[in-house]
């Protein structure tokens, strides 16, 4: 299945598009519709598609898992993803779990932008999209408790805001590629140039474009390169000005089909991110899992390591930089960390609200 959404996530976030996996059952897909959904601005939307995809029965152990900016529910059924963890005898064996993925406001074939309003579309944050998925799992799918949420780089900023607001709604909680505390730094200052490019672009038109601004591509290929990728995979991958010119000839030749509005919403929606105001409130055993050279978390800062100190079940695994890993897009990749997991659900406590 591959959207317009699902496609950028690729791009960006090094993640492989969805192939159906011969060991784990075929994925499911739905709609629900929340009725008068209310979100952080005031506004409401009398009806909010949320799409989902599911995998594996409901009698199963409930599982949320949550896709990064760009993408889809569907983006993290990978190869290197669901094929590392969904399958028979893997962490997250779909025979014995009830594996949940939704596709975020504004993302894949939930409410967005592009299906008509455009601009009028309400401003959403992480805030209203974790809103909407719990009540998509609580309402909609009618799961009262959670084993596991497992979020990757935007999901796993919201992986923190669940354990936050839901403290006794989940056992275990598995933020990747993420860190708590207030979206800023070069993580915003990148992001924000990216926005502005695509904003400034007279082909943008206030969002009123009748095709799709020409800066696109290159806002999202700069961003792209400057925080995904890993220092030393790009120095083994283009060691000379001939091979990286390739690599960027090749990047800037990728088609981009994302609506901008969409775009400029996804990414957007961040900037109010912090989840660093309530993390004594969690109550789940938290697994965090970073990779060292991971350019938009950088653990250097010590930001990540003064978060962890205040979760009281916490731990992080930290994932050694090296030529295989992809800075930011390595958790992508099961491969580095599916017995981590397999460890967290063997050892933590099931809990019932």
């Amino acid at each position: 299945m591959k959207t317009s959404c699902a496609a950028l996530a690729a791009l960006l976030l090094s993640i492989a598009m969805p192939v159906m996996a011969a060991d784990y059952p075929a994925p499911r897909q739905g709609d629900w519709i929340a009725k008068d959904f209310k979100f952080h601005t005031g506004e409401t939307m009398p009806e909010l598609k949320l799409h989902y995809t599911t995998i594996g029965e409901p009698s199963g152990l409930p599982v949320l898992v949550l896709h990064g900016t760009g993408g889809s529910g569907a983006s993290m059924l990978s190869s290197t993803f669901a094929g590392e963890l969904f399958g028979a005898g893997q962490p997250l064996d779909a025979s014995k779990y009830y594996i949940i993925l939704p596709d975020a406001i504004g993302h894949g074939k939930s409410s967005k932008p592009s299906d008509g309003m455009k601009t009028g579309f309400p401003k959403y944050n992480y805030d209203d999209m974790v809103e909407a998925q719990h009540r998509l799992v609580k309402e909609g799918l009618g799961v009262k408790h959670l084993r596991l949420v497992i979020g990757n780089s935007m999901g796993g900023m919201q992986t923190w805001m669940w354990g936050e607001k839901y403290p006794k709604e989940m056992d275990a909680l598995v933020p990747m590629a993420s860190q708590p505390t207030e979206m800023a730094s070069r993580n915003w200052m990148m992001r924000r140039i990216m926005l502005d490019t695509i904003r400034s672009d007279p082909d943008y038109n206030g969002g009123n474009y009748t095709s799709q601004p020409r800066m696109m591509r290159y806002a999202i290929t700069a961003y792209g390169i400057a925080s995904i990728g890993g220092t030393l995979a790009y120095q083994q991958q283009a060691p000379t000005a001939a091979k990286a010119d390739k690599i960027v000839d090749e990047r800037l030749a990728t088609p981009i089909t994302s609506d901008a509005n969409d775009f400029l919403y996804q990414w957007g929606s961040s900037q109010d991110y912090n989840a660093g105001e309530k993390l004594e409130t969690i109550e789940a055993t938290l697994l965090l899992i970073n990779s060292a050279d991971d350019e938009r978390n950088p653990p250097e800062t010590g930001i990540t390591d003064a978060a962890m100190k205040r979760v009281k079940n916490g731990k992080l695994y930290l994932i050694a930089a090296s030529p295989e890993t992809r800075g930011h897009g390595t958790t992508g990749n099961a491969k580095f960390y599916s017995e981590h997991i397999r460890q967290l659900l063997q050892t933590a406590p099931q809990r019932t609200m």
